[in-house]
């Protein structure tokens, strides 16, 4: 597998991807359950720039000509402005006009999302992409990384902490509680 800056002829993997983690919170803000508006509302986001849901904003693991993962990562300071189009074409195509809570802020990268295909899951394909974030955010940049979990997901709290993510608290994202995970750089290397 190979993990790469994502291009605009990912954003088809790449809606396919995040709806895969985060179809809740989708069907949360266009204000219906259906997946195919869901899907549809992404891809119209991973195709252009400055939302935060931007192909700009992801890396990609890459298997032959495959598109099997996506991570969706940003500076917190500018969620904000990549944001703003969300809340715009929200209110536009849906009438929807929601004020969501900050799941991140200044001082974090925030990894919005990480989505692998079902046919790739449980194969080590997320711990791949995590790591990469890690090396190229923590490590080599020297930034913090965060993200939120759902409290009830053993599984990914688990992985999360085995890559050395730790709990800094709780935030509350669409009325939902979710716990906030954060990896820092050790300054004293």
């Amino acid at each position: 597998m190979i993990i790469r800056k994502a291009t605009p002829a990912d954003a088809e993997a790449i809606a396919t991807h995040l709806l895969l983690a985060m179809e809740d919170i989708i069907f949360r803000l266009i204000g219906e359950a259906d997946s195919a508006k869901a899907k549809n509302f992404l891809l119209h986001f991973t195709q252009q720039e400055n939302n935060q849901y931007s192909y700009e904003n992801c890396w990609v693991g890459q298997i032959d000509n495959d598109v099997i993962a996506t991570v969706n990562i940003y500076n917190g300071a500018e969620l904000h402005a990549l944001r703003q189009p969300v809340l715009n074409y929200l209110k536009l195509h849906y009438n929807r006009q929601l004020q969501p809570e900050d799941e991140t802020g200044p001082g974090e990268f925030y990894i919005d999302t990480l989505g692998v295909s079902p046919h790739m899951q449980g194969r080590g394909v997320g711990a791949k992409m995590l790591q990469l974030v890690i090396d190229e955010f923590v490590t080599t940049r020297k930034k913090t990384v965060g993200l939120l979990v759902e409290p009830g997901n053993v599984r990914a709290k688990k992985l999360f902490e085995r890559l050395g993510f730790k709990p800094v608290g709780i935030k509350t994202l669409l009325g939902k509680q979710l716990d906030h995970l954060q990896i820092v750089v050790n300054r004293s290397l």
